[in-house]
């Protein structure tokens, strides 16, 4: 079913589009060899290039420019073998040129695709309008003195990719997903790190909404939203407040707002430029970029598998659940991390340990992928003692959380704590008889029909051997016995 917002006049549809702005892992800035690493001293990675010193001439980031073109490979779209850089100009106190390079009507990059998956299980293609590049600019600190604003230029001339989508999302829910396989994808591609919480990658989000069958009414756009929660919350409070405007009597004024995410509300920032308003044109400085088609092919020859391509061999060569896949491949340390888990055991369980206690116990301790709780070499050798019947499923479960708690492996704490499978078939007739013979009426339940009770059996079977009873072998006796 569509997603709607209802008014007071009846459903209203919303349409999203995303100019997602990535900043490209590159040792260096766009136009300058200046150093581009998060954190560093106020000003100290700043040349005259990026303080516009007069007289400083741009020189392109081949690096940057090789970034781009894998996004854009990445996002199935056409690559532009001629794209121009253009001055756009405007003027803010953190941006010492008076403009901002970047790219308007020859972008590096065309229109492409990306798929994203819903909660349902359906699938939605939104497309791609355009990939360029641009220079960052720099940062204004307004709280370090009580009347001054400090610059810090640190950021200017960063190599940002802003992403540009159609208007094709419909629902807070598709502008997250959205947001995340972009994101994934660039991981992969090695091309952003997708850092909201750094600012690396950031959303510029454009809100309209219309009755069905309508033409598309007056956007509005809410700028540097820095994370996919975010970015959900700001569609629909935007939504509902342009709703509230039409339904008033009123009309919405093309703008640039704010998401406060503590009010749950967006405000007015200034009212929305059209290209005109930034008398964009050549920048005199810069050549046209110019691409060879065999360089962009050794490009595309060297891209990593990616996330759609990646769901469907853990589909065909794991059996693996389109949902199961997509979970494991999202980021590619955990795909990496589940095929070595899965390498010449059963995918499936893999799978199910790496989806639930392993996932599990990184939210518990706060630990990520590249440092887990457990190595995949060590859940590998317990999912091993489980396929040997060394211990069965329940005394595994035992054993991970004593491996995550001492960081032993697997072995060593089945032996430590005398946690062996208990594969004795005369112990097991024994724990059998004895339970057996202690509940005679259930035994006189169960054989005149009420075949649930087996459960019953075989819990205090398992009691009664502390768990370590193999539980096949526990099944077939009570079955023997009982029959």
């Amino acid at each position: 079913m569509a997603y709607t917002i209802e008014g007071s006049t009846g459903p209203w549809e919303v349409v999203v589009g995303l100019e997602v702005h990535a900043q490209v892992i590159s040792q260096s800035k766009l136009f300058s060899g200046a150093a581009t690493a998060y954190g560093a001293s106020p000003n100290s990675q700043v040349s005259f290039v990026d303080a516009a010193f007069p007289g400083m001439l741009p020189v392109p980031n081949r690096e940057a420019i090789a970034q781009a073109v894998r996004t854009g490979l990445g996002l199935n779209a056409k690559i532009n073998l001629m794209s121009r850089f253009d001055r756009k100009n405007y003027f803010y106190a953190d941006l010492p040129q008076g403009y901002q390079i970047s790219q308007f009507e020859h972008p590096i990059v065309g229109t492409g695709v990306v798929e994203i998956e819903l909660s349902d299980g359906s699938t939605k293609e939104v497309g791609i309008t355009r990939l360029h590049l641009e220079q960052d600019a720099g940062k204004s600190l307004h709280d370090q003195h009580p009347t001054k604003s400090f610059i810090d230029l640190n950021r200017s001339g960063v190599a940002l990719m802003e992403i540009v989508s159609e208007p094709d999302i419909r629902s807070p829910e598709e502008a997250g997903a959205y947001i995340k396989k972009l994101r994934s994808i660039l991981r992969y591609l090695g091309t952003c790190d997708g850092n909201m919480e750094e600012g690396s990658l950031r959303a510029d989000v454009n809100v309209s909404v219309r009755k069905a069958g309508e033409a598309y009414r007056t956007r509005c756009e809410v700028k540097n939203v820095n994370s996919v929660r975010f970015v959900m919350q700001a569609v629909e409070v935007e939504a509902l407040r342009q709703i509230a405007v039409w339904e008033g009597g009123g009309e919405v004024q093309q703008e640039t707002r704010l998401f406060d995410p503590n009010r749950g509300e967006t405000r007015s920032m200034r009212s929305k430029e059209d290209a005109h308003d930034y008398r964009y044109f050549p920048d005199p400085d810069l050549l046209p970029v110019v691409l060879e088609q065999g360089w962009v092919d050794g490009l595309w020859a060297a891209l990593p598998e990616l996330p759609d391509a990646k769901q469907a061999r853990f589909m065909a060569e794991y059996g693996l659940s389109r949902y199961d896949a997509g979970v494991l491949v999202a980021e590619q340390a955990t795909a990496l991390f589940f095929e070595s888990v899965a390498k010449g055991r059963d995918a499936k369980i893999a799978a199910n340990w790496v989806t639930g206690d392993f996932f599990a116990a990184m939210n518990r301790t706060g630990r990520t992928i590249e440092d887990p709780p457990v190595s995949a070499a060590a859940l590998g050798q317990l999912l091993d003692l489980m396929a040997d019947s060394t211990i069965n499923g329940k005394i595994a479960k035992e054993v991970f959380e004593a491996m995550v708690e001492t960081g032993k492996g697997p072995a060593a704490i089945v032996d430590e704590r005398v946690l062996r499978q208990v594969t004795d078939t005369g112990a097991i007739d024994a724990a059998v008889d004895a339970v057996i013979a202690a509940n005679p009426e259930k035994v006189a339940e169960y054989r005149s029909g009420k075949d649930k009770l087996f459960g019953f059996f075989v819990g205090n079977v398992m009691k009664a051997m502390a768990g370590k009873g193999n539980p096949a072998l526990v099944n077939a006796a009570l079955k023997a016995k009982l029959g």
